[in-house]
């Protein structure tokens, strides 16, 4: 369950650069300052020695600046594992929640998603179309229709267990099994023994809802080898930090480009579980299916790759639940051949649309998709 958020699609992380050429850059920078304001060495900072160290300087600044997200990401998971047990979790879900209330974009766009989820929970409309989908037809009675039964306080709570999803992950490396065990209950469990008895391996197929990577450490430190993909992170730098510290919880992280499908279908073939985030289509070249009453693409990824391997395809979940969490493993899906590759992709794609649905509505306020994810987001 181990992410961020598919066609092989999961979260990984890399290994932390120390000191860096961030760190020797900015010295550079810093140097120059004291010389460029007249002080030591004033009648050398001009010509050509003038001009070598305001070129370092300047590069120092831009590499500063490159580099500047995986410095805040360090910092904040520096933050995280100094704060104490529930004092931390209160502490991150305000800061989400604070932060959630200046992302003005942010904010429409999950209210947006809750709107989605709730005009669906409420029971079909009799047209297949969504209220959220009438918004963008312009109809401002639409719109008020399709966000009323969404509060700022609904929102509020979708920032905050984002918060509380971060603070737990930077927490994670530090964890051994008995810890993770304690905070985890779940059910549906015997559906992966079952699935992985097989011999083909399993595809876990689920949402960014919860705590998807506390379900990957679990899996990974209850004797279940895991595999997850990966989306690019810039700078690389990040992206490597992150696959670096799932790495340490015993994953293996595969980059979301042209080889990741090859490299899941041969951790099948040994056996091993996939872990595919895929409730976004993060390459523009998903399948077209309904999702919360309204047309948009998600990945074929996990439907391909169970239907050319025999990989059981099992939708999952890891809910925070109270301080500990919750983990629930659906029966897997029928993917078995019926026509062609093309139509059967679609048919389980869709029903594995529906089963994720199925697990978002069972927290919608845990549903970290805070980007458009629906042609009529914009």
């Amino acid at each position: 369950m181990a992410p961020p958020g598919s066609h092989p699609t999961l979260t990984p992380a890399p290994s932390s650069p120390t000191g860096g050429p961030g760190f020797s850059s900015a010295r550079h920078a810093g140097s120059r300052g004291l010389d460029g304001g007249g002080g030591l060495g004033g009648g050398v900072a001009s010509g050509a020695g003038g001009g070598v160290l305001a070129g370092l300087g300047r590069a120092g600044v831009a590499e500063a600046r490159r580099l500047a997200p995986l410095y805040l990401y360090r910092a904040g998971a520096q933050v995280a594992r100094a704060l104490p047990g529930s004092l931390g979790i209160a502490a991150a879900e305000a800061v989400g929640v604070a932060a959630g209330r200046l992302t003005t974009g942010r904010r429409a766009m999950i209210t947006r998603h809750l709107s989605r989820i709730a005009a669906s929970s409420a029971g079909p409309t009799g047209s297949g179309v969504s209220p959220v989908s009438a918004v963008s037809s312009g109809s401002a009675a639409s719109a008020r229709s399709a966000r009323s039964s969404v509060s700022s306080a609904d929102v509020d709570r979708a920032f905050a267990s984002y918060g509380r999803y971060w603070l737990e992950s930077f927490r994670l490396a530090h964890l051994d099994g008995a810890g993770l065990e304690a905070g985890m209950s779940y059910e549906g469990i015997g559906y992966l023994e079952e699935a992985r008895a097989l011999g083909r391996g399993v595809i876990m197929g689920m949402p960014h809802l919860g705590a998807w990577d506390w379900g990957g450490a679990w899996l990974s430190a209850s004797g279940f080898p895991l595999t997850v993909v990966a989306e690019a992170l810039e700078p690389v730098e990040l992206f490597e930090w992150f696959a670096g510290w799932r790495r340490q919880l015993g994953m293996t992280v595969v980059p979301l480009d042209r080889a990741a499908g090859s490299a899941v279908m041969a951790a099948l073939r040994r056996g091993e579980v996939a872990g595919l985030l895929c409730d976004r289509d993060l390459t523009g070249d998903g399948v077209e299916v309904s999702f919360f009453g309204e047309r948009t693409r998600l990945p074929g990824g996990p439907a391909t790759l169970a239907l050319r391997t025999g990989a059981p395809l099992l939708p999952c979940c890891v809910l925070f639940d109270g301080q500990q969490h919750r983990g629930i493993v659906r029966p897997p899906l029928d993917t078995s051949r019926q026509g062609g590759l093309r139509e059967d992709v679609q048919r389980v794609t869709q029903d594995l649309a529906d089963a994720l649905a199925a697990l978002i509505r069972l927290a919608p306020d845990q549903w970290h998709v805070f980007t458009p994810n629906w042609p009529s987001d914009g």
